[in-house]
């Protein structure tokens, strides 16, 4: 049989899409809500737990939506965004903006940011990204943010996601 190596890519995956996101449920990751502006200025929020630092010089973050995503062309084409990490008092928000119905906006309380993205009062840290590559993988798009803001709430307890329900921590 030959090395993995030497075959140059992956074998057929040995379990079903289900066994794949029940064991993806295991990875307990914060919460954010990603905002932005659509072209007409209007404004859009997506619940979103892909989110990760890339490097501290220069400054990027990364995140990843559905390639099915409504909002997948306004956030393509936007030149920034932001990233709010919620907080523990925040799951209503993470609920709301994860839903398809309704007014997400409604009484959100929020303020622009430096480049008119929403930025979300009480969030526990906020990125303000400059749109600066995507990279399409599976049925994903990776995008990745150069920080041109960031700030947090100095003991702020997060929301954390974690087998299908939400959390807060508590200190080991």
């Amino acid at each position: 049989m030959p090395s993995p190596a030497a075959t140059r890519q992956a074998l057929a995956p040995s379990f079903s899409s289900d066994d794949f996101r029940r064991s993806l449920s295991m990875f307990a990751t914060g919460v954010t809500i990603v905002t932005a502006r659509h072209a007409d200025g209007s404004l859009l929020g997506l619940t979103a737990s892909s989110f990760n630092s890339v490097s501290l010089h220069p400054p990027l973050v990364l995140w990843s939506l559905a390639q099915t995503a409504s909002s997948m062309d306004a956030l393509s084409t936007g030149s920034h965004y932001a990233i709010n990490i919620l907080a523990s008092d925040q799951k209503d928000l993470a609920e709301r903006f994860a839903s398809r119905s309704g007014d997400r906006w409604a009484g959100v309380a929020f303020r622009a940011g430096l480049a008119g993205a929403p930025v979300l009062d009480g969030a526990a840290a906020v990125f303000e990204c400059f749109n600066r590559s995507r990279y399409q993988e599976g049925d994903h798009v990776i995008f990745v943010g150069e920080v041109e803001h960031c700030e947090h709430r100095a003991g702020a307890s997060p929301l954390l996601f974690h087998g299908g329900r939400f959390y807060t921590e508590h200190p080991l």
